[in-house]
C-alpha cells in the first residue's frame, strides 16, 4: 500500500501502460444516462467511482473505462492537465463521444479525473444529465485503507465484441429511485465503514439492473452464466456486483481473501 495521502508511486507497469489512473464503478451505475435518470421520480440520483493506481493493466471491455483512459491519454499526452476537473471532464466526454449514437456516461471521465471516492448525482432537470449536479469526494485516508481491505477484484471476461445491454430497456420508475438510492447507500457505507451496508447497496445495485436493463446480465452473447456466478458470492459474502454489463470483473466484498481476487489501491487527492 502506498504511502498517504500524497503519494503516487511508479508502479512497475507505467512504463507499459502509463501513469494515469484507473476507475472503479461501484453502486448506482447507469443513473448517469439520461435515458434512465429521466425516469427517476426521486432526483437526484447517485452513483459512487473510485480513482485508482494504474498498478495493473485492466481487460478491454471489462467496465474499468480503460477506452476512456486512451482517449484521455492520447488527448492529454499521458498526463491530466493542471486545469479545473469539471473542465477536463466535459472536454473528455466530447473527446470520446463525438459521433457516438450511444454515448459513454460523464461517470467514466469524472472516476478518472477526480482523486479519491467520489459520490456523483445525477438529475435530467440539470445539464440534460449528463453531468452530474453535484459530486461529493471523500479523501480520507482511514476510508480509503479500508475500502482497499474489504474490496476484492475478481477476473470474469470481457463483454463480446458486438455485445450491446441496451436491447431491452425496462424504465421502471420504482426501480430507476432505487438504483439512484444504492448509489448514496453505497458511499455513506464507504464513509462509515459499514461493511453489512456496502455489501447491501452493491446486491440492490444488481437488482435494478437485472429489472431495469437485463440485457447487462443475460444476453444470447454471453457465454457464461454470469447471473448463476453472482448469486455464488452474493450467498458467501456480504456483497458482489459486477464492474460493468456483460461480465467484465466482479467485485467481492470480505474481510478474508477471496481466491482468484486481486486488491487495488486508491488514489487520493494530495
Amino acid at each position: 500500500m502506498p504511502n498517504r495521502p500524497n503519494s503516487s508511486p511508479r508502479w512497475p507497469i507505467a512504463s507499459a501502460i502509463g501513469s494515469l489512473p484507473n476507475r472503479l464503478a461501484l453502486a448506482g451505475g447507469w443513473i448517469d444516462q439520461p435515458f434512465v435518470s429521466r425516469h427517476n421520480p426521486k432526483p437526484p440520483g447517485s452513483m459512487v467511482v473510485v480513482q485508482i493506481e494504474p498498478s495493473f493493466r485492466p481487460m478491454d471491455r471489462s467496465g474499468i473505462a480503460s477506452g476512456t483512459r486512451a482517449v484521455a491519454s492520447k488527448l492529454w499526452r499521458g498526463r491530466l492537465p493542471h486545469r479545473p476537473p469539471a473542465d477536463l471532464v466535459r472536454e473528455l466526454y466530447e473527446a470520446e463521444n463525438q459521433d457516438k449514437a450511444d454515448p459513454s456516461g460523464s461517470q467514466d471521465m469524472i472516476g478518472l479525473i477526480y482523486p479519491g471516492i467520489n459520490r456523483l448525482d445525477y438529475d435530467v432537470a440539470a445539464n440534460g444529465g449528463v453531468f452530474p449536479t453535484h459530486i461529493e469526494s471523500l479523501n480520507s485516508t482511514r476510508a480509503a485503507q479500508w475500502l482497499e481491505r474489504v474490496l476484492h477484484v475478481l477476473p470474469v471476461e470481457p463483454r463480446p465484441e458486438g455485445y450491446s445491454p441496451l436491447g431491452i430497456r425496462n424504465l421502471d420508475p420504482r426501480w430507476i429511485a432505487r438504483l439512484g438510492q444504492t448509489g448514496r447507500d453505497c458511499f455513506e457505507a464507504i464513509r462509515r465503514l459499514d461493511l453489512a451496508s456496502l455489501g447491501a447497496s452493491f446486491n440492490e445495485c444488481m437488482r435494478c439492473w437485472e429489472k431495469i436493463l437485463p440485457h447487462t446480465v443475460v444476453h444470447p452473447s454471453l457465454k457464461l452464466d454470469l447471473k448463476a456466478l453472482l448469486r455464488a458470492y452474493q450467498r458467501h459474502y456480504p456483497g458482489a456486483m459486477f464492474s460493468g454489463c456483460g461480465g467484465g470483473y466482479l467485485f467481492v466484498l470480505s474481510t478474508t481473501p477471496v481466491p482468484g481476487a486481486f486488491k487495488v489501491n486508491l488514489r487520493l487527492k494530495p
